[in-house]
C-alpha cells in the first residue's frame, strides 16, 4: 500500500435480512448505521422464487441460528422486501444522511435496483461464477464490489475479465477478501489473501468481515482495505440467520470510529522524519554530557568526567568519543552541562 494523505476506507454497515421482514425493524437498522458513521447501509433485494428451489437445504448456521423455518425457501420468503419498502428505505437514509445500497440476488431484482440508481453494484460471494448475473451487473456501466467467499484466484479471474470486457474500468473495480462461514474463525481469516488479490489483479482491495468482533476489521484496514463490509443487527438475539454473527450498534460505532483513527495513522508521506508535534519534546526526552564532578582548569577529560543525562544541552552523547582527551580551558563544577566553550 502507498502512503496517501487522503486515505479513506469505505465502510458498508451490512443490514442484509437482519430487519426479520419489518419495514421499522429496516428503518431503525439505518438510523444506526447513519449514527455509528459508515458510509452506507446495505440490504438485499430478492424474489425468493429467482433464488433458491422449493426443497434448498439451509446451511448449518442457518440451521442453528433460524430453527423456525425447515428450508431456505421458507427461510427466505419472510425476509423479503418490497419494491415499495425499497422506496421508502432509500427516502429514510436520505433523511438519516447515509446513502443507501443492496445486493440483489437476481436478475429481476438487478433490473429492480438499476431503476433506484444506486452509486454502486455488490456482487455477493454466491453469485461469482453466475455468468447472466455477472453480465447483468456489467451492463449497467457503474462501479462494481465484489465478494470473494469459497472463490479461488481462477474463479475470481473469470468474473473479473466479464466486467472488464463488458467496459467496466478497473479502477470501478473492487474486490472484497471474504470467507464464507458465519461466524468466520480466526484461522480461516487468512487475511494476507487479500494482498495476494491485489498482488495479482493489481486492483483495489477489501474485506467482507463475518468474523466476530471488529479486530480482523482493523487489521484489515491497516494491510490497506479500501471498502469494509460487515452485518450488523439490532439485536444479536433476535431470531434470523445472521444475527449471532453480527455487530451490535454499540460495536459498529466502535468499528467505525476505530477505522477512522486507524485511517489518519496509515495517512501522511510514509517516510521516517520527525513530526512537528513531537519536536517540542526532543530536547526534553534526549539526554545530553554533563560533568559528573568538579574539575579544574587544564584537566584533560576522561570518560568517568562525565555523565550522560536530561534534557538535552547542546552536546549529544553521541560526541563523546570527540570530547575524550580534551582539555578544559576553565574549571568547571559538577552537574553542569558542557559546551564547547569548556575545551
Amino acid at each position: 500500500m502507498k502512503p496517501n494523505s487522503t486515505y479513506k476506507t469505505l465502510i458498508i454497515a451490512e443490514a442484509g435480512v437482519n430487519h426479520n421482514g419489518d419495514i421499522e425493524n429496516a428503518k431503525k437498522l439505518i438510523e444506526v448505521a447513519a449514527r455509528a458513521g459508515a458510509d452506507y447501509v446495505k440490504f438485499q433485494t430478492f424474489k425468493t422464487e429467482n433464488l433458491v428451489t422449493k426443497n434448498a437445504s439451509k446451511a448449518d448456521y442457518q440451521k442453528v441460528n433460524d430453527p423456525n423455518s425447515s428450508d431456505q425457501f421458507s427461510m427466505l420468503k419472510q425476509l423479503e422486501l418490497s419494491y415499495d419498502q425499497h422506496l421508502e428505505l432509500i427516502e429514510h437514509s436520505k433523511k438519516n444522511g447515509i446513502r443507501f445500497l443492496s445486493t440483489g440476488f437476481d436478475l429481476e431484482s438487478l433490473d429492480f435496483l438499476n431503476t433506484l440508481n444506486l452509486d454502486l453494484f455488490k456482487i455477493p460471494s454466491g453469485e461469482i461464477t453466475n455468468l447472466p448475473y455477472l453480465k447483468k451487473i456489467a451492463s449497467f456501466k457503474k462501479p462494481v464490489i465484489i465478494s470473494t467467499g469459497m472463490a479461488n484466484m481462477e474463479e475470481i479471474r473469470d468474473a473479473l475479465d466479464v466486467l472488464l470486457s463488458s467496459g467496466i474500468p478497473q479502477n470501478q473495480i473492487t474486490i472484497l477478501h471474504c470467507n464464507t462461514d458465519y461466524p468466520t474463525q480466526p484461522n480461516d481469516v487468512n487475511l494476507f489473501a487479500m494482498l495476494d488479490i491485489q498482488q495479482e489483479f493489481g486492483i483495489q482491495i477489501g474485506y467482507s468481515d463475518h468474523t466476530e468482533g471488529i479486530e480482523v476489521s482493523f487489521a484489515a484496514v491497516a494491510l490497506g482495505a479500501r471498502v469494509i463490509e460487515k452485518h450488523f443487527t439490532l439485536d444479536k438475539n433476535m431470531p434470523g440467520p445472521d444475527h449471532k454473527a453480527s455487530l451490535n450498534p454499540e460495536e459498529l460505532q466502535l468499528m467505525c470510529s476505530g477505522i477512522r483513527k486507524i485511517e489518519k495513522s496509515i495517512s501522511g508521506t510514509g517516510k521516517k522524519t520527525p513530526t512537528e508535534s513531537e519536536l517540542k519534546n526532543k530536547n526534553i526526552a534526549r539526554k545530553g554530557l554533563y560533568f559528573s564532578k568538579n574539575l579544574d582548569a587544564g584537566h584533560v577529560i576522561e570518560e568517568n568526567d562525565l555523565v550522560v543525562l536530561r534534557p538535552f544541552t547542546g552536546i549529544s552523547p553521541m560526541q563523546l568519543p570527540l570530547i575524550i582527551g580534551k582539555s578544559l580551558k576553565q574549571s568547571v563544577e559538577m552537574g553542569s552541562p558542557l559546551t564547547l566553550n569548556d575545551f
